[in-house]
C-alpha cells in the first residue's frame, strides 16, 4: 500500500524497494467548481493550465538553465534519464494530469536533487492562483509494475500562490529518497521560479 506523506516528510524510495530503477512521478489537480446561477451572464473563466517541470540540481544549484530544466518546451533531459510525458492544458478528468518518467540508474552522478515544480500558465494576466485548485497531489510510482510507492496530497490554503514546489527526488547515502515540500510561491512563471536555484 502506498505511503501517504505529510508536508516536510521524507521517505526512502530504494531502501524498501530493492532494484527500483524506473519511477513515474504523477501530478494531478482539479479546478474548484465555480457556482453559476441560472441567469448568470458572467463569462466562463479560462481553464487553469498547470505546467509540471523538473529542475536538476548540482551541489544545490541549477548549473545549466537550458539543459537541466525539463518541461513542456524541453521534454527530455540530455542524459535521457528524465522524460516529461506532455502538457495537459486543463487538468480535467481523474488521475494524473501530467507525468514525468525518471530512470534513477541513468541520472548522472553530478545531479543530487530533482525538484518537482508546478506553475500556472499565464497566472497573473488570467488572475489565477492555487487557491482555485483542489485535490492537488504528487505521487511516485514504481515504473516496473505501476505500484504506487508514496503520495503527497496538498492540503493547505494556497490562495494567491501562482507556483508550487511539490517535492524532490534526491540522493542520500546511495539511496534515492522523496521529500514532500509543498511550498507555494508567487513566481509568475517557470523562468522566475528557477531563479531561486541559480
Amino acid at each position: 500500500m502506498a505511503i501517504s506523506l505529510q508536508k516536510g516528510q521524507k521517505i526512502s524510495l530504494t531502501k524498501e524497494n530493492a532494484g527500483l530503477n524506473r519511477i513515474m512521478v504523477g501530478l494531478g489537480w482539479d479546478e474548484v467548481k465555480q457556482p453559476r446561477g441560472l441567469f448568470s451572464f458572467k463569462p466562463k473563466q479560462a481553464d487553469i493550465d498547470c505546467d509540471a517541470s523538473v529542475i536538476l540540481l548540482t551541489n544545490g544549484k541549477l548549473a545549466d538553465v537550458k539543459a537541466d530544466v525539463v518541461f513542456f518546451g524541453n521534454l527530455k533531459h540530455k542524459s535521457g534519464a528524465i522524460q516529461h510525458m506532455g502538457d495537459n492544458l486543463t487538468g480535467a478528468g481523474d488521475g494524473d494530469d501530467e507525468q514525468i518518467m525518471i530512470d534513477l540508474n541513468s541520472v548522472p552522478l553530478q545531479y543530487e536533487r530533482i525538484v518537482i515544480v508546478v506553475n500556472i500558465y499565464q497566472a497573473v494576466p488570467r488572475h489565477q492562483h492555487f487557491g482555485m485548485i483542489e485535490n492537488a497531489f504528487c505521487r511516485v510510482v514504481d515504473g516496473s509494475n505501476n505500484r504506487e510507492l508514496c503520495r503527497y496530497n496538498l492540503s493547505e490554503n494556497y490562495n494567491g500562490m501562482t507556483a508550487m514546489i511539490f517535492g524532490e527526488v534526491y540522493r542520500h547515502n546511495n539511496e534515492w529518497k522523496f521529500n514532500a515540500i509543498g511550498q507555494g510561491t508567487t513566481d509568475p512563471g517557470l523562468g522566475e521560479l528557477i531563479r531561486m536555484y541559480m
